[in-house]
């Protein structure tokens, strides 16, 4: 299987194995339409291995047993998860989902999950339920905080573990006997920190939401300023976010030696990707309306002139079609000049009353003809993620942007 494949599950009660040339901890969740946990009961691994319908077991590789007809009807999936002890990441290593028949042995699919670095846990395989049939896909998301990191996602309390009591200090030496002297009272022990509740013992979280690449924030804050690489979870008030959203991308030509530059026609453009980052299709001024006006491009700028944003691409977030799973926000110039005759280019997210949610300012620039601004990328909890990316690379259409865009997703 490749990243975002999917097969119907012959079996009714099926096993997941997952192997690599290193010991991995395999678990598994149980999520609900929401894409989280009911309960940590929902939280299966080696010190709490079992939940209805799923048992966890180990041998020569860690197994996750799934009994399909026992899954309670409100679990919509079972995700299965590895990860590897605290600073070891998957660099170098190739761990394989083996999907089998639990009863006959026989294999139904394999996965082994591409292109890993500097992750230390991962979101495997899923076996998920459609109208009343189960399937499995793959998937191969990575975090780089560990398992604690994908439980907290998924809404499992991990607590971090109780501070270890201080080292009591050593008792003063005693004066020698010819100048007697009463001994020094020894130092108390200082006080141990508070025990922690009690929780699964699954390795200590990071930050939530915390996947490779570094910490997420959500929209909680109000509007957030994002700079190169920095993520933000489009999640306000524990939701995602689905209502319609604009975003609004603007430049204004430079001046030099106090004269305003020619007009530059740049091209604002969206590329939506499936799991594979194959292209779906792309919307810009040539093509105003894609997925069936899910997405809508307000059409071509020619000069940069005024202020304000110069163009402005709507998502309907809550109807793009499942087979989407990226969004690539792209900045052409169709005239052949270098973003270093740009200034102040921008990207901004708007709601739909047209208050601005996120915004991303580009503080350098490089004498390139096309820049990717930023990605929206479909977390397998259910939001979706927007990235700063700031990219520079040569190409003045959107036809040239397709294969960078879906490499940087």
């Amino acid at each position: 299987m490749t990243p975002g494949a999917n097969l119907p599950l012959t079996a009714q009660r099926v096993a997941v194995d997952v192997t690599a040339p290193t010991k991995l901890d395999v678990s598994a969740l149980l999520l609900s339409p929401q894409g989280k946990v009911r309960s940590d009961e929902d939280f299966v691994f080696y010190n709490q291995p079992t939940a209805p319908g799923v048992t966890h077991s180990s041998g020569a590789a860690d197994t996750i047993t799934v009994e399909t007809g026992a899954v309670p009807a409100e679990i919509d999936k079972v995700v299965v998860t590895a990860s590897l002890d605290a600073g070891a990441t998957f660099a170098g290593t190739e761990p394989t989902a083996t999907v089998r028949d639990a009863a006959s042995g026989a294999v139904l699919a394999t996965f082994t999950p591409p292109q890993l670095g500097s992750e230390t846990a991962l979101l495997v395989v899923e076996l998920y339920r459609r109208n009343e049939a189960w399937k499995v896909r793959a998937v191969g998301q990575g975090y780089a905080n560990g398992l604690g990191g994908i439980a907290t996602d998924f809404g499992v309390n991990v607590e971090e573990p109780a501070a270890p009591p201080a080292p009591t200090a050593p008792p003063a030496p005693t004066a020698p006997p010819a100048a007697p002297a009463p001994s020094a009272p020894p130092v108390p022990p200082a006080p141990t920190a508070p025990s922690a509740p009690a929780a699964p013992s699954a390795p200590a979280a990071a930050p939530a939401g915390a996947a490779a690449g570094g910490g997420k924030i959500n929209l909680d804050k109000g509007r957030v300023s994002l700079q190169k690489n920095q993520t933000v979870s489009l999640v306000k008030g524990g939701e995602p976010l689905r209502t319609s959203v604009r975003m609004g991308l603007g430049w204004e030509p430079v001046f030099r030696a106090g004269r305003r530059a020619k007009d530059i026609d740049l091209d604002a453009s969206v590329i939506a990707y499936d799991a594979n980052r194959k292209k779906i299709d792309a919307c810009y001024f040539g093509k105003l309306a894609i997925l069936g006006g899910v997405i809508q491009h307000s059409g071509d700028n020619l000069t940069g002139e005024g202020a304000g944003d110069d163009e402005v691409i709507t998502v309907h977030l809550g109807d793009l079609p499942p087979e989407v799973t990226g969004l690539v926000f792209t900045v052409n110039s169709f005239s052949g000049q270098k973003f270093t005759e740009v200034a102040k280019a921008y990207c901004r997210l708007l709601d739909g009353a047209g208050g601005e949610l996120v915004r991303f300012d580009l503080t350098h620039s490089e004498p390139r003809t096309g820049v990717l601004m930023a990605k929206f990328v479909r977390q397998f909890s259910g939001e979706w993620d927007m990235t700063a990316l700031g990219e520079f690379v040569d190409s003045r259409t959107v036809r040239g942007m397709v294969k960078p865009g879906g490499a940087a997703l």
